[in-house]
C-alpha cells in the first residue's frame, strides 16, 4: 500500500555523525535511531559505562527552518511537569546546525517491532495518551498557537512554492490544488479547544511494556488548535505505521466517537501544510 510520500524512519543506511553530536557525546556510544522528512536525525547517547538513563541529542542542519529546535524546547520547559514530556538538557546552535539534547524516558515508541507485532494495544494507548494531554495542559495561559490560519498560511507558502498533488497523501491526490487549498476555506466550527501536540503521529508516543501510555516526545509544533488537528492525525497515522482498521482504536482510547467531517478537514490541512 502506498501509505505517505516520504515517512519519517529509522535509518536505513549509514549515517554521518555531525561534528556537534560527537562533542556532545563525548565518550558516550552514539546510535542513530530517526530520520524525519526533513532530514533532521536524531540520536541516542548511552554512557559507556552503562550508567544513567541515557540522552538523545535532535540535530538539524543550518537551512531547514521548518524545524525549530529552540521553539521546541521552548514549548517542552512550558509543558514542564504538567504531562510526561523529555526534560530538556541543553539547546544551542553553531554555523553548521541546531541541536535539542534531552535525557532519554521512559517507555518504547509505538513504533518499536512490539507495538507493530500488537497494534490494536498501540492505537488504544495512544489515543489515551491524547486525551491526558489534552486534558492536562491549560488553554488560557499556553503561549503557542496552532491555529487554522497559521498552517493556512503555510499551506499557501508551500503552494507558492511548487508543493502539489505530487507530494499528497494518496487520499488527496485525486484533487486539483485549486480545489484541495478552496476546501480550507472552510474549517469546521471547532468542537473543542485544547493545547495539541502538533504532530502526533504514531512514532511520537512512547509506551510502557504494559501496553500504557508512557510520555509524549517531538513537540515542536505544540500549540492551541481544536483537539481533532491532534485526532485525525494521529488516527490516520495508524494507517501508515501498523496497516488499515486501527484508528478506531485511537478513538475509543481518547473515548470519542469519530467526526468524519472534521478528521477530513485536518487530515487535508495536515498534507497541504
Amino acid at each position: 500500500m502506498d501509505r505517505s510520500p516520504a515517512l519519517a524512519s529509522v535509518p536505513g543506511a549509514p549515517v554521518t555523525v555531525p561534528a556537534a553530536v560527537r562533542e556532545i557525546a563525548r565518550d558516550d556510544a552514539i546510535a542513530p535511531v530517526w530520520r524525519n522528512q526533513l532530514g533532521g536525525l536524531t540520536f541516542r547517547l548511552d554512557p559507556a559505562d552503562g550508567a544513567g538513563p541515557g540522552r538523545f541529542v535532535k540535530w538539524v542542519a543550518v537551512g531547514t527552518p521548518e524545524i525549530d529546535l529552540a521553539g521546541e524546547a521552548a514549548r517542552i520547559l512550558w509543558v514542564g511537569r504538567r504531562s510526561p514530556v523529555p526534560v530538556v538538557l541543553d539547546q544551542g546552535g553553531s554555523a553548521d546546525g541546531a541541536w535539542l539534547v534531552t535525557r532519554a524516558l521512559p517507555g518504547r515508541s509505538a513504533v518499536d517491532p512490539c507495538w507493530i507485532a500488537d497494534p490494536a494495544t498501540a492505537a488504544r494507548a495512544i489515543g489515551r495518551g491524547l486525551r491526558a494531554l489534552h486534558d492536562a495542559l491549560p488553554v488560557d495561559s499556553c503561549p503557542f498557537s496552532w491555529s487554522v490560519e497559521e498552517r493556512v498560511a503555510n499551506a499557501d507558502a508551500r503552494l507558492a512554492g511548487g508543493s502539489g498533488p505530487h507530494e499528497w497523501f494518496p487520499e488527496h491526490r485525486d484533487l486539483a490544488v485549486a480545489a484541495a487549498r478552496a476546501r480550507l476555506d472552510a474549517p469546521p466550527a471547532v468542537d473543542r479547544l485544547v493545547v495539541c501536540h502538533g504532530d502526533a503521529c504514531v512514532p511520537n508516543t512512547l509506551l510502557h511494556d504494559d501496553g500504557t501510555f508512557a510520555a509524549h516526545v517531538d513537540l515542536g509544533s505544540l500549540g492551541v488548535a481544536d483537539r481533532w488537528a491532534d485526532l485525525a492525525v494521529a488516527a490516520w497515522s495508524t494507517e501508515w505505521n501498523y496497516g488499515p482498521g486501527f484508528d478506531g482504536h485511537v478513538y475509543a482510547g481518547y473515548g470519542v466517537e469519530p467526526d468524519p467531517e472534521r478528521i477530513a478537514f485536518y487530515r487535508l490541512l495536515w498534507d497541504l501544510s
